[in-house]
């Protein structure tokens, strides 16, 4: 912005995340009905350097090490409103699901290390219910948490979890075909009677080795209050039951993962008039994910408005080639013009 000190600068560019954050928090308009049938979509990248803005320099924040980021831009009216995101083991392909109701494929163009280049290869279509019509057809589409339950030969389900109308799809992996039907699982209605319409089932991940192996493991966006600690849910596996995560900060759950060693990273998200936006990634260990536990963990990173950051909601990890635990963050722009599509990716030292 010429003609403006630097501190005006993140000013402005604070103000442009409030405004945002009033659209964020705003309740949802009634959806048209709609089916968007699988397209290719050309999604063109920017390359993020610095994740500390001007700071190329300065690649390591907490635990973490920045590895690089896109921007992805799209000419394509559906593209955007990203909430949930699975990668495959070598990091390669991504799958991606919208709060409106629709899957994304692509191929993550990267170095060795993990640094992404460029996305190629995206397609975009309907996700689909167990009837056969788009869930978005049915106003069952805010879709906004995605895991993977991976099966020794490589194949299993993705298990896709919905807002306002609380429910969790499971789709065959690989995801070959965007029309594939999800079948609805069977959940707990202490469950889903206690959930918030449009603060729910924002974090799942589901165990697929370690203590947990087994377990999907749910963590609602907010708690009954704004101040409330944040419902967890262990779904199956050795050890079901409710937990509680201590919220902190004013953050709120965008989504989950687990790590090789059976622990869990929570993404968490934050836009208040105090603080501004916000970015966090704690660590959530095994051994304090079981019933009945006030689960805090440690914080991995921490981040603001003098990073690149936006509404970051999707998390999934992987391990490069040298086999290191490598994270990719995603936002959602909630297809505003004040806010972006950024894809981070960071390796986790230590």
């Amino acid at each position: 912005m010429p003609g403006l000190r630097p501190s005006a600068r993140r000013g402005v560019a604070l103000a442009a995340s409030l405004i945002a954050a009033v659209i964020l928090m705003a309740p949802a308009p009634a959806r048209a009905l709609m089916d968007v049938p699988p397209q290719d979509v050309t999604i063109r990248s920017k390359q993020i350097d610095a994740f500390r803005i001007g700071r190329a320099d300065e690649p390591r924040f907490g635990a973490l090490t920045f590895l690089g980021g896109l921007e992805l831009l799209s000419g394509n009216r559906h593209m955007g409103g990203l909430s949930g995101l699975v990668v495959s083991p070598d990091g390669s392909e991504m799958i991606a699901i919208a709060d409106n109701g629709l899957w994304l494929t692509a191929t993550i163009e990267a170095e060795p290390g993990g640094r992404p280049l460029a996305i190629r290869d995206a397609r975009l279509g309907a996700i689909v219910g167990p009837d056969g019509r788009p869930l978005m057809d049915r106003d069952r589409g805010d879709a906004e948490a995605l895991t993977l339950r991976r099966n020794p030969d490589g194949t299993g389900e993705l298990y896709m979890a919905t807002e306002r109308y609380h429910a969790i799809y499971a789709f065959p992996y690989p995801l070959a075909d965007l029309r594939a039907r999800g079948r609805e699982l069977d959940l707990p209605v202490s469950m889903t009677s206690n959930l918030r319409h449009n603060k729910g089932m924002e974090a799942v991940a589901f165990a697929n080795s370690g203590p947990l192996a087994g377990t999907l493991v749910v963590v609602s966006e907010r708690g009954k209050t704004f101040n409330s600690d944040l419902p967890g849910y262990l779904l199956g596996g050795p050890t079901p039951g409710t937990f509680t995560v201590q919220r902190q900060e004013s953050y709120d759950a965008t989504d989950a993962a687990f790590l090789d060693t059976g622990d869990m990273v929570l993404l968490e998200r934050r836009f208040t008039l105090r603080h501004g936006i916000g970015m966090r990634v704690r660590l959530l260990p095994a051994a304090e994910l079981k019933p009945g536990a006030m689960v805090v963990g440690r914080v991995l990173l921490a981040a603001g408005y003098s990073e690149q950051i936006d509404n970051m909601e999707g998390v999934a990890v992987h391990r490069n080639a040298a086999g290191e635990t490598i994270l990719t963050i995603i936002s959602d722009d909630n297809r505003s013009i004040l806010q972006r599509t950024l894809l981070l990716r960071f390796r986790i030292d230590g």
